[in-house]
């Protein structure tokens, strides 16, 4: 049976009420409203964005959603995890702090802001699945003594993986520290010396002092390395690498085992939206200030994430000449995480696109 993806257009540029009033829309035509029950916690998966970001999907995007659960009274809260890199997302007192800032505090959009792995990032859950990489994942803690799981993701390039879209932001998004590690462990970066100018960027930026100075250049120690990638993103001379053949296509792979994990315990009370708009050539993670790459499409809602990923680079396709995979990161395949993602069960890649 094909999955059903919903599409609500929007126009390109179309303010923040009205992107809001889209949500509302896709939200109330769609089967979303059927993942809720009474007294429900409900866990709303967002990515509130770094720092100097700006085109994450925004609060009164996400208080629609507060507003739906709410009717049906089920219990709703914001949620996210502690990231690998340094920032202003790095533990919960940063991030909780961050996202107020952001407009995300309780007053703005009517629901409290609880980290899913706890403090620091390892408040965990060993989840056993039937992986081809893991037979079981570190999953954040809170998020399996939820009740019910609402996904907002903001489909971008991703340096790593090609797509980041719903798998990411279930499998990286959702996974513990530790977690997090194990889907980068296949991915260890090196220092181009001829193009090193020792800033000691990558240096302060490491999250595991894994960096050092070798006769006036960085140079990473192997052993210390978790592969997060952070080296890669602040160096502004093209001199740190990787090997992006087997390590990403293992990642991907991880990453959406990972995923399956967080869905374990959650038949048919989990719904995801990708909002397509403000796309990136990077992830929301970035320090910086974003130039979207092309006109805005709209809202996509399904009960499947693996069909809703599939039609994003679909959509983005048809949109652009190019998938927005492609356009970022052309060197990956960022199939590799939709169709391991379908191979272990966890969705659909053939679907019927229902545009509202």
């Amino acid at each position: 049976m094909k999955a059903k993806v919903y599409l609500i257009k929007t126009r390109d540029g179309a303010s923040v009420e009205e992107q809001a009033e889209a949500m509302r829309k896709i939200y109330e035509v769609s089967e979303a409203e059927s993942v809720i029950d009474a007294r429900d916690f409900v866990a709303i998966k967002l990515h509130v964005g770094e720092k100097s970001n700006t085109t994450y999907v925004k609060p009164a995007i996400i208080r629609e959603l507060v507003d739906k659960v709410k009717e049906k009274k089920g219990l709703p809260f914001l949620t996210e995890t502690s990231t690998l890199y340094k920032g202003e997302r790095e533990n919960a007192v940063k991030h909780i702090l961050h996202a107020h800032r952001h407009g995300f505090g309780i007053d703005n959009v009517g629901a409290p802001f609880i980290m899913a792995d706890g403090l620091q990032g390892n408040s965990e859950q060993e989840v056993v699945i039937e992986g081809e990489l893991h037979q079981s994942v570190k999953v954040a803690r809170e998020i399996m003594t939820t009740d019910a799981l609402l996904v907002v993701s903001h489909p971008t390039g991703h340096v790593a993986a090609g797509l980041g879209a719903c798998i990411k932001n279930l499998g990286m998004g959702l996974a513990s520290r530790m977690g997090k590690m194990r889907q980068h462990s296949a991915m260890l970066p090196e220092i181009i010396t001829t193009k090193c100018k020792f800033c000691k960027k990558c240096i302060q930026w490491c999250p595991e002092g894994a960096i050092i100075e070798v006769e006036g250049r960085a140079f990473i120690v192997a052993e210390r390395c978790i592969g997060c990638g952070e080296c890669l993103a602040v160096c502004r001379f093209d001199a740190v690498k990787y090997d992006w053949g087997r390590e990403s296509g293992y990642m991907q792979r991880s990453m959406a085992e990972h995923a399956f994990g967080t869905l374990q315990g959650k038949t048919g009370k989990c719904f995801f939206f990708n909002v397509l708009i403000d796309m990136t050539k990077d992830c929301d993670c970035f320090n910086v200030q974003q130039t979207k790459m092309g006109a805005d499409i709209g809202i996509l809602a399904s009960a499947d994430p693996v069909a809703i990923d599939k039609a994003t680079l679909d959509l983005t396709a048809a949109a652009y000449g190019k998938t927005i995979a492609e356009i970022s990161y052309s060197h990956h395949d960022a199939l590799i995480q939709i169709e391991h993602a379908a191979k272990i069960g966890m969705g659909s890649m053939d679907y019927d696109l229902i545009t509202i």
